[in-house]
């Protein structure tokens, strides 16, 4: 068994834990970062990440601090200078980009761009230590530092533990930390599509009775469709074959979509979730560790580069 010192340990090196730990490190602190699995690596010509973050100006202005933005413009992102919203037909709210004398109004940028940019830089700076494979299987306070035991028998101690290992996080059960949780009465599908015609740099999102319909605007000729519903229909759609949801696509979005070809999608359940500590001597939770709402409540990834 070895014992390795370091000032943080960062448990979880996705989106939220991967800028945590580069930030702190460009502060001065000695962090080490434990994770699954490296991120997958970037493929230019490969289809989109279902996943997507829309990101604001002032998002990438923290990226660029982070000295990763270039890595996202070298791999893909796509700029949006209109944002439209509507319940009615007769009533929209729209916020444009040139009406605001701004250049743009953000960025969509697929999640597996940003966990590799950070992942490059963290692998890149000389305060981070990457511990990859890397498995937590027992976590105990020892005097003033927390003692991280991971698979294989090596130990960490740190100073300061934090919990960066999404909604199921194992440092929030080993801390002792309870949640406070429920269902929400929708689920959420997320398709990549193609688009017959050029999607342009306008994202828009329509409520129903039944919940939003969004369009995101992707690279090259590709778009995402965000898709609210019962979690009864999503189980439906999901059940289907891409030709049967293009032809549900058809019938539920607005006619201004126009033709799309679906080619991959994913689902999941909306859940509220909050721990009930947030620190601890020796320990914090950040991100969906901490907690998780309904994506439309800002939960995404201008919630964790505030």
């Amino acid at each position: 068994m070895t014992n390795q010192p370091t000032e943080i340990a960062i448990v979880g090196g996705g989106m939220v834990g991967g800028a945590l730990a580069l930030g702190l490190a460009q502060h001065g602190f000695a962090v080490t970062v434990i994770e699954h699995a490296e991120p997958a690596p970037f493929v230019a010509d490969s289809q989109p990440d279902v996943r997507i973050s829309a990101i604001s100006a002032a998002s990438v202005s923290l990226l660029k601090g982070l000295g990763v933005w270039d890595a996202v413009q070298a791999m893909r992102c796509h700029p949006y200078r209109r944002l439209e919203t509507w319940e009615w037909e007769t009533a929209h709210v729209v916020f444009d980009a040139a009406e605001l004398k701004l250049p743009l109004l953000g960025y969509m940028v697929e999640n597996t761009v940003l966990q590799q940019a950070l992942w490059q830089a963290l692998e890149a700076h000389p305060k981070v230590t990457l511990r990859v494979p890397g498995s937590l299987i027992a976590l105990h306070r020892h005097d003033d530092l927390q003692e991280l035991e991971l698979k294989g028998g090596e130990v960490i101690r740190a100073k300061l533990v934090i919990g960066a290992d999404g909604a199921n996080s194992q440092v929030r059960q080993m801390a002792g930390i309870g949640v406070h949780a429920w269902q929400y009465a929708q689920s959420c599908m997320l398709i990549s599509v193609q688009c017959e015609n050029d999607p342009g740099d306008s994202t828009w999102q329509q409520f129903t009775p039944d919940g939003p319909r969004a369009f995101l605007p992707l690279f090259d000729n590709w778009a995402s469709l965000v898709w609210y519903d019962s979690p009864a229909r999503i189980r439906q759609l999901q059940n289907m074959n891409m030709a049967q949801l293009q032809a549900e696509i058809a019938k539920h979005f607005p006619s201004r979509l126009g033709y799309v070809t679906p080619l991959a999608a994913g689902a999941f359940p909306l859940t509220r979730r909050h721990a009930l500590q947030y620190v601890q001597p020796g320990l914090a939770l950040v991100g969906d560790a901490a907690h998780t709402i309904h994506p439309l409540a800002g939960q995404g990834s201008e919630s964790w580069l505030s």
